[in-house]
């Protein structure tokens, strides 16, 4: 079975602890939903913010929803000037049959800006409702 990157990315309103935890838990459970993804199928996930967020990592999102086992890691994002600020990024790396071409990466909130050619805003209207 082949190894396939999920990407999504999602922004907060400010660098606060419970914020990042609710906005990267929402990214994630969309992720997963999205693409019918068995926890036991991701091998691992990697997360990166941009310089305005430490208030928490967004690994312990993913710890909160069960990710026990999974390796995760955490970095900073690098701080091109004019890039999209307090954004929260992930990669997962999961373990699936799906073809590259139906993977549904996701970009809520204001990091749809990062990738326009993926028209997610219905997607991003949804989970934000769901709030």
């Amino acid at each position: 079975m082949p190894v396939r990157g999920v990407r999504g990315a999602t922004t907060v309103g400010r660098n606060e602890r419970g914020e990042i935890l609710e906005r990267t838990e929402e990214l994630l459970r969309a992720l997963v939903e999205k693409n019918g993804i068995a926890l036991a199928d991701i091998a691992s996930a990697v997360f990166s913010v941009t310089a305005d967020l430490d208030a928490e990592f967004p690994a312990v999102a993913a710890r909160r929803l069960g990710w026990i086992y999974t390796p995760l890691m955490c970095m900073r994002e690098i701080p091109v000037p004019g890039s999209l600020p307090l954004c929260i990024r992930v990669l997962l790396h999961v373990n699936m049959d799906r073809p590259q071409e139906d993977i549904i990466h996701l970009y809520l909130r204001e990091a749809r800006r990062l990738r326009p050619d993926l028209d997610t805003g219905e997607l991003d209207r949804y989970y934000r409702s769901e709030a």
